[in-house]
């Protein structure tokens, strides 16, 4: 899933200092499960702009609306009967979601809440750790599972490096070494002779260093 977390109040907080009716938009899917952006932080986040303009004797008008998905135009639809009727949108979906509503409605201002961190899993209530960058080109098969690309702090697809000690990254030494977990992986599945296999530079076209990625389905489109 993709992981963010709530931008600091007082930098949402200058964002909105111009307007005085926002249109604070939730999404109930990634976000909600990292606890960053569903409906009860809109509710709470709602809470908090209001009690800091009334602080200061000033007016402001919030609308709290929650889409299933931020990220698709069809959910995206339901605010257009009464976003007009706001000066700005406030958006806590992630970055995707958050481009996406202001290409959908390209005449309001729409301003971020959440920072977008990145691609992760549920540790434990409240813990969420990073496993995919998006790369374009998986390796999964290659090393056990583990991914050298998110996990390694150098992007090694043939290591370990010579810093690792312990099982532990030199970069962060709370940080399991990525290798180290490949290694114990594949000894595990009993393919422990995988690991003398070359793995050749990886082919980082497919990757964001080319520009936006599109994909497309031809068998899934309307038209």
């Amino acid at each position: 899933m993709i992981v963010g977390n709530r931008k600091p109040f007082e930098e949402i907080l200058e964002m909105v200092k111009p307007f005085k009716k926002i249109l604070l938009l939730g999404c109930r899917e990634c976000i909600t499960v990292c606890a960053a952006g569903g409906e009860r932080e809109v509710g709470v986040l709602a809470s908090e702009l209001k009690m800091a303009r009334a602080k200061d004797g000033q007016e402001i008008e919030i609308k709290e609306f929650t889409l299933e998905r931020q990220c698709d135009y069809e959910f995206i639809d339901q605010i257009k009967p009464f976003i007009d009727d706001y000066e700005a949108v406030v958006s806590m979906a992630c970055g995707a979601g958050i481009q996406y509503t202001a290409e959908h409605y390209p005449s309001k201002i729409v301003l971020p809440a959440i920072n977008t961190t990145f691609l992760g899993v549920t540790l434990e209530q409240g813990v969420w750790s990073e496993r995919c960058q998006g790369c374009g080109e998986c390796v999964l098969h290659l090393t056990g599972g583990v991914c050298p690309v998110a996990r390694c702090a150098k992007s090694l697809f043939n290591g370990p490096c010579g810093g690792s000690a312990s099982g532990k990254c030199e970069v962060n030494k709370d940080t399991d070494c990525a290798w180290q977990l490949i290694v114990d992986r594949l000894k595990t599945l009993g393919q422990l002779d995988r690991y003398e296999d070359f793995i050749p530079a990886k082919d980082w076209k497919p990757s964001r260093d080319g520009g936006p990625r599109t994909r497309v389905r031809e068998d899934l489109r309307l038209c």
